[in-house]
């Protein structure tokens, strides 16, 4: 059982990094504890966005009359909403699957340990125990939701990401801690469905990684949803003694306590680095992170680490670019160290969020002298015809040379714009570029030239 590379974890790094390594005519094999595709596919990305497609019909039809519709009144099967998203995932599953058979990647179920001398110990669920060995060995076993010590989740009352996906009917009330992707998503998920909630963030701002006028116009997007916002605030306990939750919720103006039904932890995620082998391999790690060099190399000859385990973004697609990043260069190539500051971020509530570059804020602290534009989708007729309204794309150049820094976009189907300004990024475009290449009218994507436009004094729509 000898291989070229060996990967523990089928997440969107893992399972990538295995195609791309069979791609390149590595002796493959992928090491899964649970279901192929990790978490992204199983519990994340993949599962929440069906949820949130069916929120967002459930919508559309209660606001059909907005559109010259008539419709009978709506209501929502939770218990098949979350039916369909199960289903999703599981498709998602068996196409990784089948990935894994076409690219001839051996597939070994169980749980993955790394040992001195190149060698992956797996357990599987019957309590047997098979040795792999490899050139190179690859960790890649992603994250959990985090958990705080005044929130610990029983599962029930208090729960994580992977619960919230599959509770067993619709709660009436509800208490979201944390207001980053995972957390705004769930409170728009859950608000559209009829659930009352209330979303509770330590930091001054909700989203508080995105650009401060995003977090803003978000907030009052939430509030127009009847969706309760509470930041510079935190949890400081939850009694479950009850029917329901007791949540002590520390304020600005003191002490308050909100009953709920359901309290969702949604503080973020932590790296899966227990009982992997780290220490009996000598394999460093700092901060909660295994430490790797540009290519991913840990600090044992042999072994590397991708994804959530090491210190990028958490995000799915970032693991998929080590991950080819890391076996391109295990198989002799020169690939490019990732970029981190042209990486986007995409959040599916609605309205959508995507961002990429420096926020206002962080390009000021750089010392950059900036030229701002914005447009909002109040004036853009595409959005307009859509009923779709809230919302603005915002640029960020450098003043002197018409560098692209950033772009920060809320609004409807936003995620889909995003990539244009990676690739405007990558290869330098300047603002004067993005200005004068002709965008298709009407398209939300107009908006990008509009408000590069602002940003030089010569918007036509504003």
């Amino acid at each position: 059982m000898n291989y070229d590379v060996i990967i523990i974890g089928s997440g969107p790094g893992g399972y990538v990094a295995a195609i791309r390594a069979s791609q390149l005519g590595l002796k493959t094999a992928i090491v899964e504890r649970e279901s192929l595709g990790g978490i992204c596919l199983n519990w994340g990305c993949i599962p929440t966005k069906a949820l949130l497609k069916s929120a967002q019909v459930f919508e559309y039809i209660n606001h059909a009359a907005e559109y010259g519709i008539k419709t009978a009144e709506a209501e929502a099967d939770f218990a098949a909403v979350i039916k369909r998203s199960r289903g999703v995932a599981e498709g998602m599953s068996k196409g990784v699957q089948f990935l894994m058979k076409k690219n001839k990647i051996d597939v070994v179920m169980g749980t993955g340990k790394v040992k001195p001398g190149n060698k992956v110990e797996v357990k599987g669920a019957d309590g047997s125990t098979t040795e792999l060995t490899a050139k190179n060995i690859i960790l890649a076993t992603g994250g959990r939701s985090k958990e705080l010590p005044s929130v610990k989740q029983d599962g029930k009352k208090i729960i994580g990401y992977r619960q919230a996906m599959v509770l067993p009917e619709m709660p009436k009330s509800m208490v979201i801690v944390g207001s980053g992707a995972i957390g705004v998503e769930f409170a728009y998920f859950y608000a559209t469905m009829g659930t009352k909630v209330t979303v509770v963030e330590f930091m001054e701002n909700i989203v508080p990684v995105e650009d401060e006028d995003v977090s803003k116009q978000l907030l009052r997007s939430f509030k127009k949803a009847g969706i309760e916002v509470m930041t510079s605030s935190s949890v400081e306990s939850v009694d479950t003694t009850g029917a329901g939750c007791k949540v002590q919720v520390k304020t600005a103006a003191g002490m308050q306590t909100i009953e709920c039904d359901i309290v969702l932890s949604a503080a973020g995620v932590v790296a899966n680095l227990e009982n992997i082998g780290l220490e009996e391999t000598g394999i460093k790690t700092e901060k909660g992170k295994v430490v790797v060099d540009e290519f991913y190399n840990t600090s044992v000859k042999g072994y590397y680490a991708i994804g959530d385990i090491v210190g990028g973004q958490a995000l799915a697609h970032v693991a998929s670019a080590e991950g080819i990043i890391c076996v391109e260069k295990i198989a002799g190539h020169s690939p490019e160290p990732l970029d981190y500051n042209n990486i986007p971020g995409c959040t599916y509530c609605s309205p959508e969020i995507a961002s990429v570059g420096y926020t206002e804020k962080a390009a000021k602290a750089a010392g950059y002298e900036l030229k701002i534009g914005k447009f909002p989708f109040s004036a853009s007729g595409k959005a307009s015809a859509a009923g779709a309204k809230d919302g603005f794309i915002k640029m960020i150049y450098d003043a002197k040379y018409g560098e692209l820094l950033g772009a920060h976009m809320i609004g409807a189907n936003v995620t889909e714009l995003i990539a244009e300004i990676v690739v405007a990024r990558k290869l330098e475009t300047t603002g004067h570029e993005m200005l004068k290449a002709v965008h298709p009218h009407p398209t939300m994507s107009e908006a990008i030239m509009e408000a590069t436009a602002d940003a030089y004094g010569e918007v036509i729509h504003l």
